[in-house]
């Protein structure tokens, strides 16, 4: 298989297992801590998300272990930030400013996510 293929398969993979300890996270916290707020769940829950993605990312997807484990966690951090606030514009303007349907508008802005993050952990972040 080739390498590129190979990574976009792992980054797949450790996409879907980090939203479902994001997704286990949010679940347990409403259900069992009983959070009153599930905004404050989902926040607790999305360093749990994220930590996972990290480490996926970090040992299985770009095997990048020879790196500072801090300096790619903080480039990490940084470019995650980033792409929030990306994907919260691409949202706003889609839908506050141009009156668009919201799903249509967090598709696309969900394929930029995807897109950005998987090409800035691989040349910024992890530099395989």
């Amino acid at each position: 298989m080739i390498r590129g293929r190979e990574d976009v398969l792992r980054y797949v993979i450790n996409g879907l297992i980090a939203t479902g300890v994001h997704y286990a996270v949010l679940t347990i916290n409403l259900n069992f801590f009983g959070f009153a707020s599930a905004g404050l769940a989902n926040f607790v829950a999305a360093f749990f998300g994220i930590t996972a993605s990290f480490l996926g990312s970090r040992y299985y997807v770009f095997r990048s272990t020879q790196a500072d484990i801090s300096k790619q966690f903080f480039k990490f951090s940084g470019l995650y930030v980033s792409i929030a606030f990306l994907h919260g514009t691409i949202l706003w303007l889609w839908t506050d400013k141009l009156g668009l349907d919201f799903r249509i508008g967090f598709l696309i802005a969900t394929t930029f996510q995807v897109s950005i993050s998987y090409f800035g952990n691989k040349l910024l972040v992890f530099k395989t």
